[in-house]
């Protein structure tokens, strides 16, 4: 049997379907698993358990709706797939998974796609996403499934005396406002003699540049757009613990079993924050009427005002209790 994954498109998302692929694995061990991942990511398939073949989307390659059906047919001429999973809820991943001409397509009922598969099932409210890849699952096999293990497996050397600190999001309404992050970054520096490494992709760049600058700090180190992904999970491997706000790299720290703190603004940790429990502490300003939220801008206040509120003497307590 072969079986073809489309996995989650942004970096939380990804690492939290590691145990989709696991469970994928026990209940069809003699199967050959393939996956579907967006250019940018692909490192951490590295640290997956065992797939067979990987295909790399580029978006700027096979752009929009007619990008992804063309991207499909070319898998198509590849391999003939028996099964295919859609993880993402968007109508181009699972026109990619119908195009590829996999005999029976499975996903969520969604962006009307519906036809698009053979057998699409309801998404679940309030459930953790990691455990909703495995309610897709369930459904399919008819089936309860094991919790999903979200573990990857590197290799940990000597543990730096780091702290890693990550305030960026896609969304603004999740991204620390400067100010705030001068003045958690500054208490960090004063309490703890850890060096502080301040990550991002390289679409954060201008802002840890811009706070850098403001904080004008020689033990904290740039690191923005240096690190490849999988860079990255080692450098987390091998370090005390993070501090982050709720988007990717708290996702990946804690995947490593490394502890981190999360910083909750416009999301909903019931459903998004880091699913291991023992290598995760959250906290949240939980004041204000409007939350929790998870739009991607803040509407009532312009800035994130959740964040702005949050208690600098309980995060100093929370990162000691990881140090």
């Amino acid at each position: 049997m072969r079986i073809l994954v489309r996995l989650p498109n942004w970096l939380g998302d990804l690492v939290m379907s590691v145990g989709f692929i696991n469970v994928l694995n026990k209940k069809f061990p003699d199967a050959k698993i393939d996956v579907i991942c967006k250019k940018g990511m692909e490192d951490l398939l590295d640290f997956f358990p065992t797939i067979s073949k990987r295909f790399i989307f580029s978006k700027q390659e096979f752009d929009g709706i007619f990008g992804a059906y063309k991207f499909g047919r070319k898998i198509k001429r590849t391999e003939q797939y028996d099964l295919f999973f859609c993880l993402p809820n968007s109508f181009s991943s699972a026109l990619m998974g119908f195009a590829s001409g996999a005999k029976r397509r499975i996903g969520f009922k969604n962006e009307g796609r519906n036809f698009l598969f053979t057998q699409s099932f309801s998404q679940p409210k309030n459930l953790h996403r990691a455990e909703e890849y495995i309610f897709l699952l369930e459904k399919f096999l008819e089936e309860q499934l094991e919790k999903p293990n979200i573990f990857f497996n590197v290799k940990k050397e000597i543990i730096k005396n780091q702290i890693i600190v990550n305030f960026n999001s896609e969304a603004a309404s999740r991204r620390m406002p400067m100010l705030k992050a001068i003045s958690i970054l500054e208490r960090i520096s004063n309490e703890f003699s850890n060096d502080i490494l301040l990550i991002g992709a390289p679409k954060d760049k201008d802002y840890v540049d811009e706070l850098c600058r403001l904080l004008n700090n020689n033990r904290v180190k740039n690191l923005a757009g240096k690190t490849s992904l999988k860079d990255l999970a080692i450098l987390m491997a091998n370090s005390k613990g993070m501090l982050s706000v709720d988007s990717g790299p708290s996702h990946l720290c804690n995947a490593l079993q490394t502890k981190v703190v999360v910083l909750h603004g416009a999301d909903d940790e019931n459903n998004t924050e880091a699913y291991n429990k023992d290598f995760v502490d959250g906290m949240r300003n939980g004041k204000l009427p409007c939350e929790p939220c998870v739009k991607n801008v803040c509407k009532p206040y312009g800035s994130p005002k959740c964040l702005e509120m949050l208690d600098e003497n309980l995060i100093i307590e929370k990162i000691s209790r990881i140090m």
